[in-house]
């Protein structure tokens, strides 16, 4: 066929991969991922502090509104993370809490990382937060041994 079809798709490109792709892919990947982080996190903390994790106790400390909690557990609860009843408190299932721990392992290396380069605690624990969700384990272990050294 001579005729060119502005409507078809262009073949794929069969020079060298952009060495960044598997880096945007790793990033949007952490994304996906960050919010149920956030949320198996946040959910051992208040079972840690309160001795439960209540839905509208998760709004507040993430300033969303309940129905929004509700719609993110529904998806925890299916990806298997959390259980749950009506009404009633958020409990992480062993694939949750498991998350929770390695969450909170790469929170706090990341965050001694950023102290022992002399940041204050806060903008640490702010930074911390995003940070932990987009780093390698490499990266992390390097993290890990720069803290252990101060």
């Amino acid at each position: 066929m001579t005729e060119l079809d502005p409507t078809a798709r262009t073949a794929p490109h069969d020079g060298p991969a952009d060495p960044r792709t598997e880096a945007f892919q790793g990033v949007r990947e952490a994304r996906r991922n960050e919010l149920a982080e956030d949320y198996v996190e946040l959910i051992a903390e208040l079972i840690h502090e309160q001795g439960e994790a209540r839905p509208v106790d998760i709004a507040a400390r993430l300033g969303v509104k309940v129905p929004t909690v509700s719609k993110t557990l529904d998806r925890l609860a299916r990806d298997g993370l959390i259980t749950r009843a009506k009404y009633r408190s958020v409990f992480l299932t062993d694939t949750g809490r498991a998350l929770a721990k390695e969450c909170r392992r790469r929170h706090e290396i990341v965050l001694r990382f950023l102290i022992s380069l002399g940041l204050d605690p806060e903008t640490a624990e702010r930074d911390a937060e995003g940070i932990e969700h987009h780093v390698s384990e490499r990266t992390l272990a390097l993290f890990a041994a720069f803290a252990n050294r101060s």
